[in-house]
């Protein structure tokens, strides 16, 4: 089948697509929803994982099952958007999706901490190859009228996910063992494979000229940068640290000068970020991506620490986030095909900033937990207009040949911001444990379990005052999305 949403010139049809494009989004989604799980899922198994495979040594050691992940899976983003255009969408995502589920298969028989982290670090690759092209097939299959809806779902999908990663990940080590995280990837990566294969459409590819140049000062770049932000917290940000970090914004602005003199076909199609709508929702996505990696840590330790709650127990406090947002999702992307995107996105991100507040006001010792169910179920309702209309309006001005290098920058953005969020947070978290608690190192420090009485004030006060850190930053999504401009299919009634 050829690419029904390009015309012979190469410019968007303006017609419906011949063949009915919900099923093979559908089919995405369910490969999609896994890795998104997996990027939470692990965090919550990370005791026992030390415990089974690491017991002898610090917790730096573990800390590398997710940071391998993430390293893996963020530097080829740029890259794997571009092979989905050269080789269509469908084939690089069947081929990522079997190296992910080969290496969870890996990961969960796994008998050493090093066998562990280099299959974590496929995985991440396997990722990498699929992400972009679950956008760039929403790009391609529906038509602009219609992307509003299609990211909707997409937008669900993440709202759903940040519920049952944690939650599955605390049932599953609680019931069955840390290996089954990674094996529960097995038959949903079979089914997700036979349902995109029988369902994704054979979409029309584009030559392409591979930039090498580009491709490696890319990745070097981006490695520097991913790991002196990733692990920085760990050594101490020593000065090979920010040396590291140094050399991959140097390498990154000689990147983006190759991109500029490039005559042929860069890697980045600078040209892009003319689209002022392109360039407002990569920075929104990268606040929103800083904040909702952000948020998880200081909330987790004082949900568990402070108030001695589990992990299964504290991933439940996170059920009316998740509900909202997958139910209202959908909604507010249908919506989105008619409106003004900054009408959702407005309200939104401003809703989603107030619940964080409310988080901090509520996060000490004396609070009943229940409370904390009100300003859950509000940032599920403000997240609802944040994942979706983003994705929409990064998306619907790019034409096909380029969809997959859009959804590779927009992805590339959305996980720096989530690692500059890890970082961030964990920098605050210290500063603000040894103004309250003077003497104490960091949150590791104290260990699992609830903590002594004597102590518990001064580490709730610390863990509030840090969720104002992603209230902040997301503030600064804001008022970026203020200066969205109305989409060209509304302008035009």
């Amino acid at each position: 089948m050829t690419d029904s949403t390009t015309a012979p010139s190469g410019a968007p049809a303006s017609t419906v697509p011949e063949r009915n494009p919900w099923p093979a989004l559908w089919a995405l989604v369910i490969g999609f929803f896994m890795i998104l799980v997996d990027t939470t899922i692990v965090s919550v198994a990370n005791p026992a994982i030390k415990a089974a495979l690491d017991p002898d040594n610090n917790l730096d050691n573990v800390v590398w099952v997710t940071s391998a992940y993430l390293l893996a899976y963020a530097v080829p983003l740029l890259i794997t958007g571009r092979l989905g255009d050269r080789f269509g969408p469908k084939r690089i995502y069947l081929i990522g999706l079997v190296v992910f589920t080969l290496a969870s298969l890996a990961c969960g028989l796994s008998g050493t901490l090093e066998m562990l982290i280099i299959a974590r670090a496929v995985q991440g690759l396997g990722a990498a190859l699929m992400t972009p092209q679950t956008m760039a097939v929403i790009t391609r299959t529906f038509p602009p009228n219609q992307r509003g809806a299609a990211m909707g779902l997409w937008g669900a999908t993440s709202g759903v996910a940040m519920l049952v990663g944690p939650l599955a990940g605390g049932l599953l080590v609680d019931g069955l063992g840390w290996e089954w995280i990674f094996f529960i990837n097995l038959p949903v990566g079979v089914v997700a494979f036979v349902l995109a294969w029988r369902l994704v459409p054979n979409l029309e590819t584009h030559p392409h000229r591979f930039d090498i140049l580009g491709v490696f000062l890319s990745a070097i770049a981006l490695f520097l940068i991913v790991f002196g932000l990733q692990e920085g917290e760990h050594f101490d940000w020593e000065p090979w640290v920010w040396t590291m970090i140094a050399a991959g914004i140097v390498i990154l602005g000689l990147f983006i000068w190759q991109q500029a003199k490039t005559k042929s076909e860069p890697l980045v199609p600078l040209a892009l970020f003319r689209d002022r709508n392109f360039s407002i929702a990569n920075l929104g996505i990268a606040t929103v991506g800083f904040t909702v990696t952000a948020m998880s840590l200081p909330m987790m330790f004082f949900y568990q620490l402070a108030r001695g709650l589990t992990p299964t127990e504290s991933a439940l406090l996170l059920i009316p986030m998740a509900v909202f947002a997958g139910v209202l999702s959908p909604f507010a992307g249908r919506l989105l095909d008619r409106v003004d995107p900054r009408m959702l996105l407005v309200p939104g991100l401003l809703l989603t900033t107030i619940a964080l507040l409310w988080y901090a006001a509520l996060m000490n010792p004396d609070t009943p937990v229940w409370m904390f169910l009100f300003p859950s179920a509000l940032m599920g309702i403000g997240q609802s207009g944040m994942w979706g209309p983003l994705a929409t309006t990064a998306t619907r001005n790019l034409e096909p040949r380029q969809a997959g290098a859009g959804s590779g920058i927009y992805n590339t953005t959305r996980t720096i911001g989530s690692v500059l969020g890890s970082a961030a947070i964990a920098a605050v978290m210290q500063s603000r444990l040894e103004a309250n608690l003077p003497g104490a190192a960091d949150a590791a420090s104290f260990g699992g379990g609830t903590l002594p009485d004597a102590v518990v004030a001064g580490f709730s006060d610390a863990m509030a005052q840090t969720m104002l850190l992603p209230a902040g930053i997301l503030l600064i999504g804001l008022v970026a999305v203020l200066f969205l401009q109305r989409p060209a299919h509304l302008a035009r009634r």
